[in-house]
């Protein structure tokens, strides 16, 4: 039995889950919210209780010791030196990365290189990797990348139809993200499916950010997200895919440079854009079916259209198709948007929703397609702490 950290250290957050491996056990999970801000909030869970409390968070350094002193305040290790290895969430692993890799300077540096892809996730994730190896110097830390479950794809999916020397020069090509929870999902289908040798499986990675990839015998051989997390499907307030003639259009249109028409599309657009609402799909769910709003029906049905299309594309990819998978807050949670999507792609592809299992909320996975359907259909709660421990564990040798 090996106690494992998984931390996903953000700009001014630190999620945590510390994890009993190789049983899966949570022991206790948590987050450190507004880091560097004068007032932060760090919560713990632990044996059913919740404590919250707000206090001074300067830097990732105080985070990680709150987190550790907590541990053993609240008696959850009698010491620090239980926990025998760290696995830390990394966005952006290039090309270098095709799994998971145990930290050394080299590892460092190739994540440093890539903070430049990354801006707002790499530089973070470092930060809380040095605060962690600072405060548990004789622990082994594994990185676990977004990118690296889509590292399978083939060049005539990954090159973009651009001069060929922008991606030889500058490495512009479709890298994919969400990765780590590509990867649970699609081994979780595997086994509902009951472990076969070839399986064909579209994971619907649908929260705040949403994604899709196409997954052959378990490997990823197409996903939606592409240079940036900004590509793709349609999102809580990113644009996805759209006509890049756009851009120099609201330019000229709105007088703004570039960059600010880029932060309308990452921060004012999607479901947030075409609601008017919010980013927030309960927000908009309860706009729809409370007031009849005819924007929030418009969103929910633009967001479907947008989907579908993405599960038709991949159904042909994949030369057929055995099981899709809805997961993350949006598709592990909103019912009717699982239906419209459903829905969309029911008369081309013969899926259909067992009405009454996909109103069931559980945190267990479930089969929510109907008997006469030719795909199975499941909803599976994603896990990306899990798989991080996973391969802490193995990479380090530990349990």
């Amino acid at each position: 039995m090996a106690k494992i950290m998984a931390v996903n250290a953000g700009s001014s957050s630190l999620k945590f889950q510390l994890l009993e491996m190789p049983s899966e056990l949570v022991i206790c999970s948590g987050i450190v919210e507004r880091i560097g801000l004068e007032e932060g909030i760090f919560t713990i869970k632990h044996n059913g209780q919740k404590k919250t409390e707000k206090l001074p968070i300067p830097d990732h350094k105080v985070a990680v010791s709150l987190v550790l002193e907590a541990l053993v305040k609240e008696k959850i290790v009698e010491k620090l030196e239980e926990i025998e290895g760290v696995g830390h969430r990394i966005v952006h692993g290039g090309e270098y990365f095709d799994s998971s890799a145990v930290v050394n300077e080299d590892v460092v540096s190739k994540v440093e290189e890539l903070c430049e892809l990354a801006p707002l996730h790499n530089p973070a994730h470092l930060v809380g990797y040095r605060a962690f190896k600072e405060a548990l110097p004789g622990v082994g830390h594994v990185f676990v990348f977004d990118t690296a479950f889509h590292q399978t794809l083939d060049r005539e999916r990954y090159l973009y139809p651009l001069p060929l020397e922008y991606y030889t020069d500058y490495k512009i090509r479709k890298y994919g993200a969400h990765g780590t929870s590509h990867k649970y999902v699609s081994e979780q289908v595997i086994k509902e499916l009951g472990n076969p040798k070839h399986s064909r499986i579209i994971v619907c990675h649908l929260g705040n950010g949403a994604s899709l990839s196409a997954v052959l015998d378990g490997k990823c051989i197409d996903t939606s997200m592409g240079f940036t997390p900004l590509a793709g499907v349609m999102m809580g307030s990113r644009c996805g895919t759209i006509d890049p003639s756009i851009m120099p259009y609201l330019c000229k249109k709105l007088n703004k440079t570039p960059d600010e028409v880029l932060d309308i599309y990452n921060k004012k657009s999607g479901m947030l854009g075409i609601s008017g609402i919010s980013s927030d799909s309960r927000d908009i769910e309860n706009a729809l079916f409370n007031e009849g709003d005819e924007r929030a029906l418009l969103t929910g049905l633009l967001y479907s259209r947008i989907v579908s299309k993405y599960i038709g594309q991949y159904f042909v990819e994949l030369g057929g198709l055995d099981a899709i998978a809805f997961t993350a807050g949006v598709g592990e949670n909103a019912a009717y948007l699982r239906r419209l999507i459903i829905d969309d792609c029911s008369r081309a592809l013969g899926v259909f929703l067992n009405e009454e299992s996909n109103e069931i909320r559980s945190d267990e996975n479930r089969l929510i397609s109907h008997p006469f359907s030719k795909i199975d259909v499941f909803v599976i709660p994603t896990n990306e702490e899990v798989e991080i421990a996973r391969d802490t564990m193995k990479l380090l040798h530990l349990g």
